[in-house]
């Protein structure tokens, strides 16, 4: 059993050398490239081991990931840091401007989507003899509804696009991955038949406390969602104060660093009512307050600049390491062959409910009026599936209904990552109007 030095020295070891492969040779952007070239060692891995038996390549690799709990590594580790670096560079104030639309597809969206979802894929399960009880469908379309920050935020920075688009892709990634695990975590219980909404309780068994009602939702909702970003906007203000007493670029990062463990730890730690804060939310709105606030009275330039670098770094190493384990997952996460043509019917399935989850939600504010011609294709193509519906569907309790998500849950990432984050400056070309690029720069917008 390797040490968890030895499991991190590996991971960023090959992160560096397929980084290198793909950067010198490959030329793909970075995260796909490291996520590719993770799947095909993974097959090309399987491939000697079935024909040559003898070899036993694969069992050291998989024991070293068995280590690794994707869910917990991603959730309660690497997920905090990624969504705070993030958060860093989206403008305030046009998330501000853009607040009802964000909003309402984070919310109204996900909600449409995680139904659209689950009844086409029960529907599906059906056609081919699978017997999946609706409630389970309904998991599966919670858990691959919300788009993945991470994964959206990663492949933006590999597209030109205008940057009132850009911040209504990005702002609400970085708030529907945090209403979609409350989503989630609902139905989760209520599949599972207990009252608890936290995702590490819900496959116990039903302790008689609690309960799935309108009002225990509306509770969670409240607590999760509004208590997380209460305690991000608390911590991000102690944060900014401290930086603006003080101008020493060294101090500011390390502030910065403890802001964001602290506040996800805190979120886990309190407990309102029965239910944790949304460690995802806090961490991102302590990251706009740091990020807009604190740059424009809290830092000098050169602070700024060091902050800056600094957690593009973390960034990038992070998302290295959570891209190249997506790859490398496929070894032992227990995929069912017996499910790859439902899979592959399933990614119609979902962006057809993501269409419908940027339509409907946007025509509800009557947002279309703000949005030039080529907005929804966009918006649809570039919600990206990632880290987080894996981590999602590793985490469900096992049963018999388990292989049959996780097949379902990593063909549609697999080809959300890298099928629409190759193409998705195509779908920019060929759908923006080339005069909201020269709008946009004719206003000016001082992003970060």
């Amino acid at each position: 059993m390797l040490s968890l030095f030895e499991i991190a020295a590996l991971l960023l070891s090959l992160s560096a050398l397929f980084g290198w492969v793909n950067h010198a040779y490959i030329k793909l952007p970075h995260t796909i490239g490291l996520l590719l070239m993770a799947l095909i060692a993974s097959f090309v891995l399987i491939a000697v081991e079935h024909f040559v038996p003898a070899i036993s390549i694969t069992d050291g690799l998989s024991g070293v990931l068995l280590q690794i709990d994707f869910n917990e590594t991603l959730m309660k580790g690497m997920l905090g840091f990624l969504l705070f670096a993030g958060a860093l560079h989206v403008d305030f104030a046009k998330l501000r401007d853009a607040k009802w639309v964000i909003g309402a597809m984070a919310t109204i969206g996900i909600m449409l989507s995680t139904f659209i979802v689950g009844g086409g894929t029960w529907a599906l399960a059906h056609l081919f003899g699978i017997n999946l009880p609706f409630i389970w469908a309904l998991v599966f379309g919670a858990l691959i509804s919300p788009t993945d920050p991470v994964a959206v935020l990663s492949i933006l920075k590999t597209v030109e696009m205008p940057e009132s688009l850009e911040t209504k892709i990005a702002g609400e990634s970085l708030f529907n991955d945090g209403v979609g695990v409350v989503v989630f975590t609902i139905i989760l219980a209520i599949a599972v038949g207990t009252g608890s909404a936290d995702v590490s309780h819900a496959a116990a068994v039903a302790d008689g406390h609690g309960g799935t009602g309108f009002f225990d939702i509306a509770e969670l909702f409240v607590v999760d969602a509004i208590g997380g970003a209460a305690l991000g906007l608390l911590a991000g203000f102690i944060g900014y104060k401290m930086m603006a007493r003080i101008d020493e670029h060294a101090v500011e990062v390390l502030i910065s660093l403890a802001l964001v463990a602290g506040t996800y730890a805190i979120a886990q730690r309190i407990e309102i009512l029965g239910h944790h804060l949304s460690g995802p939310i806090a961490v991102v709105v302590a990251g706009l307050m740091i990020g807009n606030k604190g740059v424009a009275f809290a830092m000098s330039k050169h602070t700024k600049t060091a902050l800056f670098s600094f957690w593009e770094m973390v960034d990038e190493i992070l998302n290295s390491v959570l891209f190249l384990l997506i790859g490398l997952e496929f070894l032992v996460i227990g995929l069912a062959p017996d499910y790859a043509l439902v899979a592959l019917l399933a990614i119609p399935l979902v962006l057809i409910a993501r269409l419908c989850a940027v339509y409907v939600p946007m025509k509800i504010v009557g947002a279309f009026k703000e949005f030039t011609k080529g907005a929804v294709p966009v918006l649809t193509w570039g919600g990206v599936r990632g880290g987080i519906s894996v981590a999602l569907a590793l985490s469900l309790p096992d049963n018999e209904f388990k292989p049959f998500i996780l097949t379902v849950t990593y063909g549609v990432v697999i080809f959300s990552v890298i099928v629409q984050g190759l193409t998705i400056k195509g779908v920019v070309a060929k759908t923006v109007k080339p005069d909201l690029f020269d709008a946009a720069d004719a206003k000016g917008e001082g992003g970060h």
